[in-house]
This record gives C-alpha cells, sequence and structure tokens, in this order.
C-alpha cells in the first residue's frame, strides 16, 4: 500500500480582524484557503487535490464560535462552531433538536471535534448533513466581503455541487436560524453504508407544526440531501400535506413527490434507483415519527 503524500507547503496567517481576511483573499484569490475545522481542506491538501499558497486561519475572530439564542431573536451560530459543540448545546437541544440531530449524524466524533457547521456548508456538498436541518429550519447565512455583510436565505445559497452564492473576497461568519414555530417537531434521518462516520447516501430532513390556516390544520416542511446537484426543498410535499388531513395515506403521498423531486446519480456508494427508493421510504418513515411527536405535545 502506498503511502499518502503529505501536505503541500504553504504560508499560514491567523486572522485578526474580519477585514484582514477580506484583503487576504482579494490579494491571493483562489491561492488562498481558510481554516475553521479543517477536515475537508486538510485532506484535500494533503491528497493533492489542493495546494494552496497560503491558508488563513479565520476561527479566531471575534464571534465565530459563539452560539447565541434569544425568544425573540432566534439562534445565531458562528461558523466556526463544532458540529459537537452545536450537537450539546443546551439551547440547540431545547429549541432546535432537529439541528441537534443533524449536526450529531456527522462523520465520527474524533471528526465532530474538528468540523465546523461553517465549513459543512461552504463545502456546497449535496451530502452535507447540517444543510438539510438548515433548509426546513429557513437559516440564513451571515456573509461578509469587500462590501460589508450581506445575509442571505440558505435556499438561495447551494448553487451546485462544490458551488454556493459565495463571491470574491467573501466568507461566512455565522448562520442565523429564526425562531421555530410553536410546537414544531422534527426529524433528521441519515442513510449510509454504515452506521457512524459515513456520507449520507440519503438524507432526509422533516419539520411540522400546527397551522391553523392549513385545511389540514399543519404545515411541514422536507429537505433532502445527496439525491441532487444541491440540497432541496419538497414545497410539493408539502403542499400535499397542508391539503390533507394528517396519517399515512397523506403521509405516503407527500413521500411519492418527494421520491419524484429526487434526481440522483449513481455512484459508487449507491445506485440512483435505490436513492429514489430510499427518498420515498424515508420521508415516510420521518413523516410518522414527526407526527408522532406532534400528537404527543
Amino acid at each position: 500500500m502506498l503511502a499518502r503524500p503529505g501536505l503541500p507547503r504553504f504560508d499560514y496567517v491567523r486572522a485578526s480582524t474580519p477585514d484582514e481576511v477580506v484583503h487576504l483573499l482579494g490579494e491571493h484569490g483562489n491561492a488562498a484557503r481558510l481554516l475553521m475545522g479543517g477536515t475537508d481542506l486538510l485532506v484535500q491538501m494533503r491528497d493533492g487535490g489542493l495546494r494552496p499558497q497560503l491558508v488563513v486561519d479565520v476561527k479566531h475572530l471575534p464571534g465565530m464560535r459563539d452560539v447565541t439564542y434569544g425568544e425573540q431573536a432566534g439562534l445565531t451560530v458562528g461558523a466556526a462552531v463544532t458540529m459537537n459543540r452545536l450537537a450539546r448545546h443546551p439551547d440547540v437541544r431545547a429549541y432546535y433538536p432537529l439541528l441537534a440531530e443533524a449536526a450529531h449524524s456527522v462523520a465520527s466524533y474524533q471528526i465532530r471535534n474538528r468540523a465546523t457547521v461553517g465549513g459543512n456548508l461552504c463545502n456546497g456538498s449535496p451530502c452535507a448533513d447540517t444543510a438539510p436541518a438548515t433548509l426546513v429550519l429557513e437559516g440564513r447565512v451571515v456573509l461578509r466581503g469587500p462590501n460589508g455583510t450581506r445575509e442571505i436565505p440558505t435556499q438561495t445559497f447551494f448553487l451546485g455541487p462544490g458551488e454556493t452564492a459565495l463571491q470574491g473576497g467573501e466568507f461566512m461568519t455565522a448562520i442565523h436560524y429564526p425562531v421555530p414555530p410553536a410546537n414544531a417537531a422534527g426529524r433528521y434521518i441519515k442513510l449510509g453504508r454504515n452506521r457512524i462516520g459515513d456520507l449520507a447516501i440519503v438524507s432526509v430532513a422533516a419539520l411540522g407544526f400546527p397551522e391553523p390556516s392549513a385545511r389540514s390544520g399543519y404545515y411541514f416542511r422536507i429537505a433532502l440531501g445527496s439525491v441532487a446537484p444541491v440540497v432541496l426543498r419538497v414545497p410539493a410535499a408539502a403542499e400535499v400535506l397542508a391539503a390533507h388531513p394528517p396519517g399515512e395515506r397523506a403521509f405516503a403521498l407527500a413521500a411519492e413527490k418527494a421520491a419524484e423531486a429526487a434526481s440522483p446519480i449513481d455512484d459508487v456508494r449507491s445506485s440512483a434507483a435505490y436513492r429514489k427508493a430510499m427518498v420515498r421510504n424515508l420521508t415516510l418513515r420521518g413523516l410518522l415519527q414527526v407526527w408522532e411527536q406532534l400528537r404527543n405535545t
């Protein structure tokens, strides 16, 4: 077995201000890479996929590792917050358990001690575990760049495999989650080749909550991972569930809509046909589990 190549030579800067990061990104362009947890960056550098001239460490910037919650403001998560910290934070567990569940599903305990929520989202991977949960929780990403700070919905952030709405000189500083709907319940279900440590073959996030204006009395949000070029919401399934009384028949119809929305590929981890079938099965399972929670609240 051949040894893996070592890391290439590069310059390292521990940034002290956001303006310094923006300046360095503008000066070095694609030759610069940002470091938060490094669980993807360092692997790609080790394997020869990336050879940056400059690595800019941004995790020590003010707010990048903070988690704050307010009853009116909602939850703000710094981009450099690790998965284990996110999954264990008492406010996240109490008010955003779906997000805690998604963060806990990432890789192994050791990796979660380094992997960050910002890195997970900024990679633009369709199988990012926190992305489906962030979509159904209607999170917004906070970006800092040459023109200051802007905030955009996660639904418009993912543009394609490995492609996001980040513009030149921009970096993510935080993700903001609004206060969830009253009495909401959610589930994140991930299918991998083994129980822990693997990338998702299929993932489903489902959130449900009472809504008197809906014919069914409830709204549901569903998002899928690993089955399309981007993580995606399924509005057709949500429409079905708003129009029909909650129950297995409506949930099965919504699961069919989710499978129809998926456009998976064949790869070394799974066939497209299997992914389609599992979108249907996992969506149905997730909706049944969410409904069970809603009935018991």
